[in-house]
């Protein structure tokens, strides 16, 4: 293991903290949140276990930062399509459709696709508090700009919004107890649901 001072340049710094992040995203992708361990991702990353814990304080901040990064990348490629919509061709249709491919593009992601509600629920008990309410209050804010240049009901609470995405995410992470047959066609019409009324 390579044993590096306690005081790293701006460039080390950077370097550890892009690898520890690239490794636990493997490790979240092939064990899941349970069974990926610091040991593991030290033992990937080539450092001493005590310099993660300059980085991080436990394997789960690391890991919530690791689902936080695909979970923005989502949320950056959804305000794109939606910022690019013709607002002459709009359409509840349209909005519904979009955001369902950005469903499914995080049921497919190596990270997202396996994590399941009892890993989320588990993560989400060994975070401070303040980090997972500071979580919501992202959320939030991202919702509004994601809808931002669309044409929303002047009495549209971005925040109700915002709780009723995250809990259509939440669903997808129980596909196979709602129906998979089923649940495509049952995401979108939630989807729409929620659309029409707001828009």
């Amino acid at each position: 293991m390579i044993h590096l001072p306690k005081r790293y340049s701006d460039h080390e710094r950077e370097y550890i903290k892009k690898r520890l992040k690239e490794e636990a995203a493997d490790c979240i992708a092939k064990y899941g949140i349970k069974r990926t361990t610091v040991d593991e991702i030290v033992k990937r990353v080539k450092i001493p276990k005590g310099t993660f814990y300059l980085f991080y304080q436990s394997k789960e901040l690391l890991l919530f930062d690791v689902i936080l990064e695909q979970h923005d990348l989502i949320e950056q490629k959804l305000y794109q399509s939606i910022s690019q919509i013709d607002p002459s061709t709009f359409s509840a249709d349209k909005l519904t459709d979009i955001i369902l491919g950005f469903y499914k593009m995080a049921m497919e992601m190596p990270i997202l696709k396996v994590l399941n509600s009892d890993e989320i629920e588990l993560l989400a008990r060994k975070l401070p508090q303040d980090i997972l309410v500071e979580h919501l209050g992202h959320d939030d804010t991202m919702v509004e700009r994601v809808f931002s240049s669309l044409p929303l009901k002047k009495d549209a609470d971005t925040k109700i919004f915002s709780a009723a995405f995250r809990a259509l995410y939440f669903s997808t992470l129980h596909k196979e107890e709602i129906g998979e047959e089923q649940f495509d066609y049952a995401l979108r019409t939630l989807i729409y649901g929620l659309v029409t009324q707001f828009i």
